[in-house]
């Protein structure tokens, strides 16, 4: 039996066609950074000329504004209030043009992820309805640029909402996802009689990685503190914490694959060409990457984990929240040395 219940083909087309009102699949990614951004870089001009003048204005953001760079929360709106343009107010063929940049600009492991955690939200708003003014719906998550769409001069993409922060930044053949938050409430639900877990595998292959270590290994991983939410989430820019946990020098050649493949979760959520140049950076320094563990240690209960190394840091942290303990889950995925693309923008 699969670990992880993924949405089928057939139900990310039905999500596409409530998102655009029309057929699309997602983009295959290319096979180069160059010609990935390329693909970007296109995708992004075709959805900006669907705009009008004033929506431009609005969605268009200069480079060098720090406000709107760090403008992105777990929170909805307007408990958090976004700049740039809400999906709710575009247009179909508008949305179409979002859908298709957002499928260019993802691995389509990342585009079905991204879709995941919308329509979560909009299951949350269909079960609770409005709360003191907030709206959970798909229509309720954000776009904007900071820069220009360009093949050489650095520009980000910014998607989210509640539950959702994705800052994209691209310049040249690089593409750096930091810092982005996914997030899942409910983390588990049905649609058109199927299962969706959009953070499934962050939460199975956890398990395994931990299930996967001796005794000694686990009480090195295992530390004393326990984490009710995330230390360097949304708000937390440029700060750090000590490492804790157990290094990856101290794993075998198996558990590095497991803790690999626990870190493409995040990682390959951006196009395949920036995914792996990432992974191999993130390869090359697991012998000084630590993994710590907070909670209990068996399948199905709620437990914090964090992946600490030199160009990585991430956190994965359920909520106590609704008698269901891993159905409201947080995450967060930074790099320390290279957040909102700093490392190749001052180049």
């Amino acid at each position: 039996m699969k670990l992880i219940t993924q949405i089928s083909r057939a139900f990310l087309f039905c999500i596409l066609l409530v998102f655009t009102g029309g057929p699309h699949l997602a983009a295959n990614a290319a096979p180069d950074g160059l010609s990935s951004t390329s693909n970007c870089v296109a995708s992004a001009s075709a959805f900006l000329a669907t705009l009008s003048e004033k929506e431009r204005t609005a969605v268009l953001f200069d480079f060098s504004d720090e406000k709107q760079r760090k403008n992105w929360s777990n929170l909805p709106s307007p408990m958090y209030k976004r700049a740039g343009l809400r999906l709710g107010d575009l247009s179909p063929s508008q949305r179409e043009a979002a859908m298709k940049l957002l499928a260019t600009i993802l691995s389509p492991m990342g585009f079905e992820k991204t879709l995941g955690i919308v329509e979560a939200d909009h299951v949350l708003g269909e079960a609770s309805g409005p709360q003191r003014g907030i709206v959970f719906s798909r229509d309720e998550f954000f776009l904007s640029f900071v820069g220009k769409p360009s093949s050489t001069d650095p520009w980000m993409l910014q998607f989210g909402g509640h539950h959702l922060a994705l800052n994209i930044t691209i310049h040249g053949s690089k593409g750096i996802l930091t810092p982005s938050h996914t997030a899942a409430q409910p983390a588990t639900y049905t649609r058109n009689g199927k299962t969706v877990r959009p953070l499934a595998g962050e939460y199975e292959k956890s398990f395994v990685l931990l299930n996967s270590l001796s005794a000694d290994q686990k009480s090195r991983a295992i530390i004393g503190s326990r984490m009710a939410d995330l230390v360097l989430g949304p708000g937390h820019d440029g700060q750090t914490i000590l490492p804790e946990g157990i290094k990856g020098s101290e794993l075998s050649a198996g558990q590095h694959g497991l803790l690999l493949d626990l870190i493409r979760e995040w990682v390959g959520i951006i196009h395949v060409a920036a995914a792996e140049q990432k992974m191999a950076e993130v390869k090359s320094n697991l012998a000084e990457t630590h993994f710590a563990w907070s909670g209990p240690t068996a399948p199905g209960s709620a437990a914090y984990y964090r992946i600490q190394g030199p160009t990585v840091f991430i956190e994965f942290a359920p909520q106590q929240l609704g008698g269901i303990p891993t159905n409201h889950i947080h995450t967060i995925y930074r790099d320390p040395t290279n957040d909102y693309g700093r490392k190749p923008a001052a180049r």
